[in-house]
């Protein structure tokens, strides 16, 4: 199907390309909002140093509890190495950090941020390496000095470095605001962006009216109605629909597959309901005027024909049986005259058949070969007779006359033949039943095949097309 390119977009292509990919950063960086809270544990381990950057943006900071906690496993790492672990300022700060578990598992300070699963994860993990079942007794057994001397000391804190401090880390508090919502600064970096597409929105609206002064600014601005999404502060998500038609718009995107099978479902559906419709109707009026007499009326006397629209001064029923009539006389009539002298010659052969002693003469020497002679020549002698006495007929002024007087006979005849109730009643009744079949079939024809067939035929023309303007195309830049 072929692509329909804005006005702007073609007067200003580089402007348009600048602005498709200013369009894709802002959405992508309102994808990366978006799921930075569902990643951010990603990030953390592995860019460190944008979670620190980003943090404050989402009104992210350390909690309290947990950062305090690591902070007294950092001071009992550096109190370790200073005084031993069986000193008794050691003893101190294993016993803070016992006190310090049992509040870290009562109070759950993991949950503000749905990262629950996280405190379990932590709690069988030290499950697993203390042996305990419970884990009130695992944080106390780890955080003893007993154990860590039997365990070894180095192996233990490397195993809570490398497996518990990045879980715990994990956790943050957010920072609430007076409405009771989550603080969120991305609007401060949103903001740039939505200027930008208010202006260029506002550039396109006045182009709209400067080219078109009938159009008011609402109309202009429903004519560009996805670029409102670009200036929306919220569903942020709804960006990609004017972003992806830019990209489309400026060739960084191919949609056209996806536009042409889109199309193409509703143009199927559109068009099968439509054609229905027009066809009953045509059908239906077709009926009602067999029924109320109007199609007769309509043939025998067509001054009756009010309101009715006349195209020239001819009258059409008139005209096209007299061009019948020539066509046949003048055209059709020496193409079969052979068939027709035939046909004359097998009935007058016929005929003379039946008179007695006529097989008798054809057995007497010498007119063996009379009869079939004869009656050829008759044959071909009645037929060009015939024919030449027809074509005198519409040639001559007299019999033209009775020829016109015979038809309009024929005519009132016929039509107070029609009129007549029986013959009226049952050629309308089968008019009707007729057109009722066809209406059925029709429908049925179209909502089996018919709109899908006319389809593919449309779209294989629309590519015979486009190979076509591609090879003119081609052709013309060989030759300059």
């Amino acid at each position: 199907m072929s692509k329909n390119r804005p006005y702007f977009e073609r007067r200003h292509p580089w402007r348009e390309r600048a602005i498709a990919i200013f369009a894709l950063i802002n959405l992508l960086l309102v994808f990366f909002d978006t799921s930075y809270l569902y990643g951010r544990d990603f990030y953390l381990q592995t860019i460190p140093g944008l979670t620190e950057f980003y943090d404050p943006i989402k009104g992210i900071r350390p909690h309290f509890e947990t950062e305090n906690y690591l902070r007294q496993v950092e001071e009992l790492e550096a109190q370790v190495v200073a005084t031993g672990l069986r000193s008794p300022q050691v003893e101190n700060q294993l016993d803070r950090l016992r006190n310090s578990s049992v509040n870290l598992i009562e109070d759950n300070p993991f949950e503000v941020t749905n990262k629950s699963r996280i405190l379990a994860k932590i709690k069988d993990e030290i499950r697993q390496r203390t042996g305990e079942n419970s884990a009130r007794d695992a944080f106390a057994t780890f955080w003893s000095s007993a154990y860590l001397d039997r365990a070894d000391w180095q192996q233990e804190i490397a195993f809570w470095n490398a497996k518990i401090k990045p879980l715990i880390q994990t956790n943050y508090y957010r920072d609430v605001g007076q409405f009771g919502k989550f603080i969120d600064y991305f609007w401060a970096i949103d903001l740039p962006f939505i200027l930008v597409f208010a202006l260029d929105l506002l550039s396109r609206i006045a182009s709209i009216q400067r080219r078109h002064p009938e159009v008011n600014w609402l109309e202009a601005m429903l004519r560009r109605w996805y670029d409102l999404f670009l200036l929306l502060p919220f569903w942020r998500w709804l960006r990609v629909i004017p972003v992806a038609i830019r990209l489309y718009h400026t060739g960084f995107l191919n949609l056209e597959p996806v536009r042409a099978e889109a199309q193409r479902d509703f143009v199927i559906g559109f068009a099968a309901e439509l054609t229905e419709m027009v066809g009953i109707q045509v059908i239906d009026q077709m009926q009602k005027s067999i029924q109320l007499g109007e199609v007769v009326r309509w043939i025998f006397h067509p001054e009756t024909r009010q309101p009715y629209i006349q195209v020239n001064e001819t009258d059409e029923v008139e005209a096209i049986t007299t061009r019948l009539v020539n066509v046949g006389v003048y055209d059709v009539l020496p193409k079969v005259q052979p068939d027709i002298e035939n046909l004359v010659h097998h009935s007058i052969v016929s005929t003379l058949n039946q008179f007695p002693g006529w097989q008798q003469l054809q057995n007497l020497p010498g007119f063996n070969y009379l009869p079939s002679q004869l009656t050829e020549n008759v044959a071909k002698s009645f037929s060009k007779i015939a024919y030449n006495n027809l074509v005198n007929t519409l040639e001559d002024p007299v019999a033209a006359e009775i020829t016109a007087r015979l038809s309009r006979n024929f005519q009132d005849a016929l039509e107070e033949e029609l009129q007549k109730k029986h013959n009226l009643q049952e050629l309308q009744t089968l008019l009707v039943d007729l057109l009722e079949e066809i209406k059925i079939n029709y429908v049925k024809a179209i909502e089996e095949v018919g709109i899908e067939k006319m389809m593919e035929e449309t779209e294989r023309l629309q590519h015979k097309i486009e190979a076509y303007a591609n090879m003119s195309s081609s052709a013309i830049q060989k030759r300059v």
